[in-house]
């Protein structure tokens, strides 16, 4: 079921708790932290002592603006604060995990041996890691966790500040790749809904600016591009250019603009033996099945997997013979 029928259920959770901590997935995104924000907003509303977790000290363009520009206003700590700010009693903790199910992709997975209350609120299927929690709300159907937290805004009725309004409309915008994946009326309600409340387009513009450098490099990886069954493109940087998660899905992106392809695939090194694929569909394609053979995961519009491997030319073998197969 969605947030919709829940939000009961996540009240009364939330009700219980006297403090509540907050945490997103790795490799932080404007989905991620814009609902992790627009939560931290509707806890502060009822009064709620509310922490942020995060361990990463450097992000990508977007959301490092937005933590820049909020600091003082929101309570970020670490796993390494997490003993000082629990309450003396277990049971008045909560911990509430954003935009991802599966502990591997939390921002510490320590963090998770804190707490005996947990609630996931989150788009992705669930897979074989799926944390085990009190309440999860795991609704595939929408574009975003911030499109949950959005309809979580206006069932409380919460004032919500016209910037983290807009933090939650560039989260919605960046997963729906600017309203051409996975968007319903649901969707295009819930941005409506957030420019009644002052979300400014403008500014959503200014969060998703990308680095003119970063820009170039990821470009010289769509002259490597190849087709199968003229639907589905995959391509590979150089075994030895090392790219962010953030950058070979944007890539995955852009190449669904391409005339005739249905899914894009793309694959490149994200550390020194580590290779990360990053595939999105147009909902034609069941990106998770095809993912889960590398540990990976996803839905039909948008997956990822990281493989310990050192070189592109056997993950992307053993790739495009899985789509090979799966075309047949």
């Amino acid at each position: 079921m969605g947030i919709g029928e829940n939000k009961k259920q996540v009240m009364r959770t939330i009700r219980k708790a006297k403090n509540i901590f907050l945490m997103a997935h790795k490799n932080l995104d404007l989905d991620a932290l814009g609902s992790t924000i627009g939560l931290y907003e509707i806890l502060s509303n009822k009064k709620k002592k509310c922490y942020i977790i995060i361990e990463e000290k450097t992000h990508e363009l977007g959301v490092e603006k937005v933590l820049k520009e909020l600091t003082g206003c929101i309570d970020i700590i670490r796993e390494e604060d997490i003993s000082s700010k629990l309450h003396k009693n277990k049971k008045k903790n909560l911990l509430i995990i954003c935009d991802t199910n599966k502990k591997e992709l939390v921002q510490s997975e320590e963090a998770l041996k804190h707490f005996s209350n947990k609630m996931i609120l989150d788009h992705h299927n669930k897979g074989n890691t799926t944390i085990r929690s009190q309440l999860e709300v795991i609704d595939t159907e929408v574009s975003s966790t911030c499109e949950m937290i959005v309809e979580l805004v206006e069932a409380y009725d919460i004032e919500l500040d016209p910037y983290y309004a807009t933090v939650l409309l560039a989260g919605i915008v960046l997963d729906t790749n600017n309203f051409t994946l996975k968007t319903s009326k649901e969707t295009y309600y819930c941005a409506y809904y957030l420019s009644c409340l002052g979300a400014s387009a403008q500014k959503v513009q200014y969060l998703l600016k990308q680095d003119i450098n970063e820009y170039i490099e990821r470009n010289k990886m769509l002259t490597n591009i190849e087709t199968i069954d003229e639907r589905i493109a995959i391509t590979k940087a150089t075994p030895y250019t090392i790219y962010r998660r953030e950058d070979i899905a944007k890539i995955a992106d852009t190449l669904l603009y391409f005339n005739n392809i249905e899914a894009s695939f793309v694959i490149s090194k994200i550390a020194k033996d580590k290779i990360g694929i990053s595939a999105r569909s147009l909902g034609n394609f069941d990106i998770n099945k095809i993912l889960s053979n590398f540990d990976g995961g996803g839905d039909s519009y948008h997956g990822a997997a990281v493989v310990d491997e050192d070189k592109i030319s056997v993950v992307h073998d053993k790739l495009k013979e899985i789509i090979e197969e799966e075309v047949k």
